[in-house]
């Protein structure tokens, strides 16, 4: 290629909104011969750890609100917390291979949603929030990509684990769709949803196009007294103390994008959306439900409403406790050019936390202890551009893919960072302002990453894919992602595919903050370092590392020309320098407030020197017929350990098995059974929070079966009918960890039933 034409395209690749009239014109690019070459991406998408979910996919498994319903059926897939503790255990988060949700990263239309990051992390890791997988209505979405693995290291910090791409519906044609839909329970202590959604878009002109969403949603909370007869917890034999059911929420969703295609070569989108989350309190806090007083003879007395104090957790059940404001705004430019492709967006991301004041102190840790609404600010800056683009060298065809991305997190939290310090103001703990008055309420940083991965045809049946990514944290450091994936076409129908890679997390701002304190006030010091008398500390860390892991897989698949698809992949992940705040040796030991003799200890949290998750993960397709269809895929977790502890990463179980029978019976008429199958979980038997032993029953090995019919009357009008929990499996929910619940920490819904209906025009 000619120097200019390098120039040239180096000018894009910096400035991607000045350069598609430029490289259209020129005329000193040199035109490559027509060879087909994916680019590195578009190799990765079909890997072995990539999976699709398709609007079908979404009629045969309708969900109720959040799309976590439907990810969770994905090869890989669980929904967990991010420690092994239970908290807030019925607002589990999509965790991908065992790695834990912070280490899952969502993506709306390529750009990432950062919204959790402004709920405060407890002392286990743990966050009150639902995650950021409810912020797009089922019926707005197109696709869902799930990569997991080795292919998920170009994605940057987060994505140690994988990815979740929702991809919502494009504005190519003129089309308005309006669904209706409601939930009822067959269990009277458990909530029940309704929905409604409206989709539309059209062309405004010949060059412009525009789509907007609405969306209203309303999940009802359950009962606290769903988990009653599930609970044995007693406190001193005067209360009987429930771990929660499930949260309420009520979601409005506002999203427009206008397009403008600038040419046959640049197209825009500019797009505005607002959503609101608030819940509806169900009595959780972080180490427990509500507690009811009991009789002398042990039985539960439920008190009435009058008697109760405003800030006790059962006045507030059904109550809005906490409010999800997010806003975004965002510019996204896609190129199609003679010597290649581009993709490039800047994206402004704001969320208020607002909710009602909680303890951050032991066991009334996330326990509602004021009336007053208190907001957390996070406000997120992102840009991209990635560019593909196809050439020969050394006699091999690729395609090589360069990326640069930017992120700037600014969180203003006067609230999380505000609880007293114990001990003499000495200057003793490096950046701390003993005084919560004087600590400032605003932190922020900045990631900065570039990126560089080459899709080489080596020969017609095998293709390689290095890459090499560099990320620049402002307060963390460096990092550097190497990775490299493979594909063998061994034959028509068999492809082997292998990968390894090194991701990588950053600290989040909490972690990393000096003024963010927790004092173990009513929890207890970890479990080696008894009380000296003025209780234990725990304080953010400016000094830590990156959360790294190496992550391997290898696969194998087979497909036909009769559309059958087989395979089976084995992972394994070493993960390393994993931030808790676990049983070690306290970084201070200082005086009080008052003086005199040693008697605070504070700790910090730092990394875990090493921890490994093994499995693996297998799919299969059959069509059966040529009107049904039989799919099923499973995961089975070998090992998951954090080494220094012999503790379980989290609570997921020892294998998934997920499964679909569906009948097309008539053109009209489509019949769907499916199943999860969720094998036996093991308990913990040691605290995240403390070390302490704890003695708990395994979770035993449930089967949620569910069957709907999806109805076209005709080309506008559709109908979908389910039955969820077919045969009522009852799983309940104990306590947390923390009350012996081991890994009895959640609910799943008994029997219920859906019905939908879908006018198009």
């Amino acid at each position: 290629m000619p120097v200019n034409g390098k120039r040239i395209i180096l000018l894009g690749t910096l400035f991607p909104m000045l350069s598609a009239g430029v490289l259209a014109q020129s005329e000193e690019i040199e035109t490559l011969d027509t060879t087909v070459v994916q680019s590195a991406s578009e190799e990765l998408k079909q890997a072995q750890g990539v999976s699709i979910i398709t609007e079908e996919d979404f009629k045969r498994r309708p969900v109720t609100n959040d799309i976590a319903e439907i990810v969770r059926t994905m090869p890989g897939i669980n929904l967990t917390g991010n420690s092994s503790s239970g908290q807030y255990g019925n607002k589990r988060q999509i965790d991908i291979r065992g790695m834990g949700p912070e280490n899952t990263l969502i993506l709306i239309d390529g750009k990432p949603v950062l919204s959790r990051n402004s709920v405060k992390m407890g002392r286990s890791g743990e966050r009150n929030t639902q995650g950021d997988s409810n912020w797009v209505p089922a019926e707005a979405i197109e696709s869902i990509e799930v990569i997991r693995g080795p292919a998920a290291a170009r994605y940057g910090s987060g994505a140690s684990g994988g990815v979740i791409n929702i991809i919502t519906k494009s504005p190519d044609e003129a089309s308005t769709t309006i669904t209706a839909q409601t939930e009822l329970s067959s269990n009277k202590y458990e909530g029940d949803n309704r929905r409604f959604n409206l989709v539309t878009s059209a062309p405004l002109s010949e060059r412009f196009s525009h789509r907007t969403i609405v969306n209203y949603n309303e999940q009802d909370a359950d009962d606290p007294r769903v988990n009653l007869d599930a609970t044995d917890v007693t406190t001193g034999g005067s209360a009987k103390a429930v771990g929660a059911g499930r949260e309420g929420v009520e979601n409005i969703d506002v999203r427009t994008l206008v397009r403008f295609d600038q040419d046959d070569i640049n197209r825009w989108d500019f797009e505005a959306a607002y959503s609101r989350q608030g819940n509806r309190y169900a009595g959780d806090n972080a180490f427990q439900g509500v507690s009811y007083p009991v009789d002398e003879n042990g039985n539960v007395i439920i008190p009435d409403a009058e008697d109760l104090a405003e800030t006790d957790p059962q006045s507030l059940i059904g109550e809005e406790t906490l409010v999800m404001h997010r806003r975004t705004f965002g510019v996204t430019h896609n190129g199609e050019y003679d010597f290649g492709d581009s993709f490039s967006y800047i994206q402004y991301e704001s969320t208020s936390n607002s909710r009602l004041g909680e303890g951050s102190a032991g066991g009334g840790e996330g326990r509602i202890n004021s009336l007053e609404m208190t907001t957390i600010k996070l406000e997120n800056i992102t840009a991209k551009t990635e560019w593909n683009v196809p050439l020969t060298l050394g006699g091999f065809n690729q395609t090589a893919t360069f990326g640069a991305e930017y992120r700037k997190e600014t969180l203003d939290d006067s609230v999380s960072n505000q609880l007293s310090l114990n001990v003499v103001d000495d200057g003793t703990i490096p950046g701390a302002e003993i005084d919560p008055a004087s600590r400032p309420s605003e932190t922020d940083a900045t990631l900065v990453g570039v990126y560089v991965e080459d899709n080489i045809m080596l020969t017609d049946s095998i293709t390689l894919t290095p890459g090499l990514r560099f990320d620049d944290h402002s307060k963390a450091g460096t990092n550097l992602s190497p990775s490299l994936n493979a594909s063998w076409q061994a034959s028509s129908n068999i492809m082997v595919q292998g990968g390894i890679s090194r991701a990588f997390k950053a600290p989040n701002l909490y972690q990393l903050n000096p003024n963010y304190v927790y004092y173990t006030r009513g929890n207890g010091c970890p479990v080696d370092f008894s009380n000296l008398g003025g209780g234990c500390h725990i304080l953010g860390n400016p000094d830590l590392e990156h959360e790294t892991s190496v992550n391997k897989e290898i696969g194998i698949n087979y497909t036909n020309e009769e559309g059958l698809n087989a395979g089976i992949t084995y992972f394994h992940n070493d993960y390393k320098d994993k931030i808790g705040t676990g049983n070690v040796p306290p970084e201070y030991v200082l005086p009080g407030e008052e003086g005199g003799e040693a008697n605070v200890q504070v700790f910090q949290w730092f990394n875990v020197p090493e921890a490994v998750i093994s499995g693996l993960e297998g799919n299969l397709l059959f069509p059966v017929t040529n009107t049904i269809e039989w799919s099923t895929n499973f995961t089975v977790m070998l090992e998951s350990e954090d080494k220094s502890t012999g503790q379980p990463l989290s609570i997921v179980p020892d294998y998934t098995v997920n499964s679909l029978i569906s009948w097309q019976a008539t053109d009209a008429l489509e019949l769907v059974l499916s199943a999860q199958h969720y094998g036996e979980t093991e308990s913990p038997t040691a605290s995240v929070n403390s070390g302490a032993v704890i003695e708990a029953d395994d979770r035993e090995a449930y089967t949620i079966t569910n069957i709907n019919a999806i109805y076209a009357l005709d080309e506008s009008l559709s109908f979908n009918v389910s039955v969820k929990n077919l045969f009522n499996e009852s799983v309940k929910r104990e306590g947390t960890q923390a009350s012996n619940a081991g890994a009895n920490t959640f609910n799943e819904p008994e029997r219920s039933f859906l019905l939908s209906a879908t006018y198009q025009f």
